[in-house]
């Protein structure tokens, strides 16, 4: 499984541009960029797709040609960018299947021809678990709203590769889906590290939390030490780049630059 890092941001970006704050500052001059979160899944699945994807596509220096799945986790506008469909359909005719809860479904309706067969809405709440395009696609419950339900995705390709996508949340989002996740060990996890040390929201994580949850998948055995665990949504209310690393690294976390193409391997094939 190759996962493309087109989107490592909260929903402002890093740097805010209304914001001269120490962490703003850092990455204006080290001119590191973070855009709403948005990952592609061997050029051809996409979890969300906010309003900066093409920009992140072109950056990243992919197209999205073959993207045939998009599976979006709640209809915040910074993870769900419906003119997407629009634009795919001025240009291409082959299908495409968008997988979400209802306030996605609802959102993608006021954006497709009630005529056309091209775009088929699949509508998933927790607790399902389906195949998209050869991939077992898990649906998990979320500690945030989104005008209605929002969902965390576990993803695994036919050889067996496994990535958990667990943005947006607050603290406790185990305890609903623990059930669902008994058993599975993860090659690679995405999560949200929204806002540092400062608590802001119960419906995202601190580094405090952030560190808490990836202990709790450690204890239930979705995380060891051949897990790949990389921190996404990140705002400006974190550290500095270098602060933010050794912060990350004591969870044996790290935030790659957006851009980054991970290759990620079941553990018995990882180097």
């Amino acid at each position: 499984m190759e996962i493309t890092l087109l989107g490592t941001g909260a929903a402002d970006g890093w740097p805010n541009p209304f914001c001269r704050c120490a962490s703003c500052s850092w990455a204006r001059e080290a001119a590191v960029v973070r855009t709403p979160t948005c990952l592609l899944v061997d050029g051809r699945l996409l979890l969300d797709a906010g309003p900066a994807l093409p920009q992140q596509a072109v950056a990243a220096g992919v197209d999205l040609a073959g993207v045939r799945t998009a599976v979006v986790t709640h209809a915040h506008t910074d993870h769900l960018d419906p003119a997407f469909l629009l634009h795919r359909g001025w240009v291409r005719d082959d299908p495409l299947t968008v997988a979400g809860p209802r306030p996605v479904m609802d959102a993608c309706h006021d954006w497709l021809d009630p005529a056309s067969t091209v775009v088929t809405l699949a509508e998933l709440t927790a607790g399902d678990d389906v195949v998209l395009d050869g991939y077992r696609v898990t649906a998990l419950p979320a500690r945030h709203e989104a005008l209605g339900e929002c969902l965390l995705y576990a993803l695994e390709d036919a050889d067996g590769a496994s990535v958990l996508y667990a943005t947006d949340t607050g603290p406790g989002w185990l305890e609903g889906a623990s059930g669902l996740l008994e058993g599975r060990r993860f090659d690679a996890v995405f999560c949200e590290e929204t806002f540092g040390d400062a608590d802001l929201s119960p419906q995202h994580l601190t580094l405090p939390t952030f560190a808490a949850e990836i202990g709790r998948l450690r204890a239930l055995g979705c995380v060891d030490d051949a897990t790949r665990v990389v921190a996404v949504h990140l705002s400006h209310h974190n550290p500095p780049g270098p602060e933010l690393a050794a912060r990350l690294a004591r969870s044996g976390a790290t935030a790659p630059p957006e851009g980054t193409r991970l290759r990620i391997a079941p553990a018995a094939r990882t180097p």
